[in-house]
């Protein structure tokens, strides 16, 4: 083999070996680029958003929550929950009506106003926010107030039995029996078993210069109900009203008994005055202070007693005619808006 051949095939073999090298790269290559290729991105769906709170439904379930606790008693985690469903929901009614029920009882009166009226006033037209806002302004002593909210209560509930009652006795306390008389008569009706509406009834009757009425009342509220002493007081006044002094007098022995007060024993004493007892009557006006000794009508009592006896004796008796007057003056110092007292010290002092 000439030295030319062999150069020319070593020359071929150097070309086809270096095309099978790039070969072999350029398949490494590929193969390189392939696996440095970065992963494909999987797009994962985003996180649903949570589920939207409806704030009415949410107040109500957890106002129906704080019910179930006011219930049971637990009334500080109530009152928590009743706060907590406002805050969700400021219009909530029934949260508002559960903070004034549960502050009224604990004596809270102002927290439980501001929470009835602030249920007044996101709803008007709700029967126990305004017999709610009624019934706290009157144990306030706010008697108009609760007048008002009364007959708003009424207006929408005119058949409720204690607010037709309550309402009758604000207008008492106000001084008012003519307009109180209607609704205390129809609380009796609608509860004629009811020993508190009769014994209601029976002192707007007695304020109302009806003593007859009266009597009948008191007479029907003591078979209904435990006997106060309040009850019997104001039956024995009605019964001396109408001249019946001897059944007052019975009356009111029965209620010292059971309740010996300054004034129990002054009205014994002037039953007994009238009964013409009249040193049986002085005996129990000194009783009477006794008791109080700033219970003025009782010193009056002994006055007009003690002027009674200087009289009977023909006006030879002055040392009762003296301590008459002191006792007179005495009341006096006590209550100065009196006067016809006034005009006795005038006409017998001198």
């Amino acid at each position: 083999m000439t030295a030319k051949r062999q150069h020319a095939i070593f020359a071929a073999c150097l070309c086809a070996t270096l095309v099978l090298a790039e070969s072999g790269c350029n398949r490494f290559a590929r193969r390189a680029r392939q696996t440095a290729r970065p992963a494909p991105v999987v797009e994962r769906p985003a996180p649903a958003p949570p589920p939207k709170v409806d704030p009415v439904q949410e107040s109500q379930r957890v106002v129906e929550n704080a019910q179930i606790l006011q219930a049971q008693g637990i009334e500080d985690v109530a009152l928590r929950e009743f706060e907590r469903a406002i805050s969700i929901n400021p219009r909530i009614t029934p949260a508002y009506l559960g903070i004034g029920q549960i502050q009224r009882r604990r004596g809270n009166l102002l927290e439980a106003l501001t929470a009835y009226a602030r249920a007044v006033d996101i709803e008007p037209g709700n029967f126990e926010a305004q017999y709610g806002l009624g019934l706290t302004s009157q144990l306030l002593g706010r008697i108009a107030d609760a007048i008002r909210a009364y007959v708003n209560a009424l207006y929408i509930r005119p058949d409720d039995f204690d607010a037709n009652l309550n309402l009758a006795t604000a207008y008492l306390q106000f001084g008012e029996p003519s307009p109180a008389l209607p609704y205390a008569q129809r609380a009796v009706r609608l509860k004629g078993d009811s020993g508190p509406a009769r014994f209601n009834l029976g002192a707007i009757y007695s304020a109302s210069g009806d003593y007859e009425s009266a009597i009948v009342e008191y007479q029907q509220a003591a078979e209904l109900m435990e006997i106060s002493p309040q009850l019997l007081l104001n039956l024995a006044e009605a019964l001396a009203f109408t001249g019946r002094h001897a059944e007052a007098q019975n009356t009111l022995e029965q209620l010292i008994l059971a309740a010996p007060t300054a004034a129990a024993h002054e009205r014994l004493a002037t039953s007994l005055f009238r009964q013409k007892k009249y040193e049986e009557a002085l005996a129990a006006f000194r009783r009477s202070i006794a008791i109080d000794e700033t219970y003025y009508p009782a010193h009056n009592g002994v006055g007009v007693c003690l002027l009674n006896r200087w009289l009977l004796s023909e006006k030879k008796d002055v040392a009762a005619k003296e301590e008459a007057i002191r006792a007179l003056k005495r009341s006096l110092q006590l209550e100065r808006k009196q006067p016809v007292v006034i005009d006795l010290i005038n006409r017998y002092g001198s």
